[in-house]
């Protein structure tokens, strides 16, 4: 695992390697986004977890908004309640690469590693 990038507060923490890339794939969109990250159910596991780049604008009071250096990561506060302390690393591996996802609050996961139960 990379160096740890921690907000302020706690909540969703990112590593590194995950936060440049998420800057490289947002500046390749040539918007300032923010990365939505959240769950929604289904999957393999009975929760999935989600994230997408989304218009700074879409942010609303209900968000939870973490800054790492001018780049922020929202969260809706139901969604939350099941990623609090989560990290988010990255691996450019052949075989297992891309975003992954380390959550202290799932009781099983996916061999996929993108879906969870509690």
């Amino acid at each position: 695992m990379t160096q740890v990038t921690a907000p302020q507060q706690s909540g969703i923490m990112l590593s590194e390697t995950a936060l440049n890339q998420v800057k490289s794939l947002r500046d390749k969109q040539g918007k300032d986004f923010c990365l939505r990250v959240g769950v929604r159910q289904g999957g393999c596991s009975g929760m999935s977890y989600m994230m997408d780049f989304e218009d700074t604008s879409k942010i609303s009071p209900q968000d939870e908004v973490f800054d790492y250096d001018g780049f922020k990561i929202v969260c809706d506060r139901k969604s939350l309640l099941y990623l609090y302390g989560l990290m988010l690393d990255y691996s450019d591996a052949m075989i297992g690469g891309g975003f992954q996802f380390t959550n202290p609050n799932a009781n099983q996961t996916c061999g996929c590693g993108k879906s969870f139960g509690v």
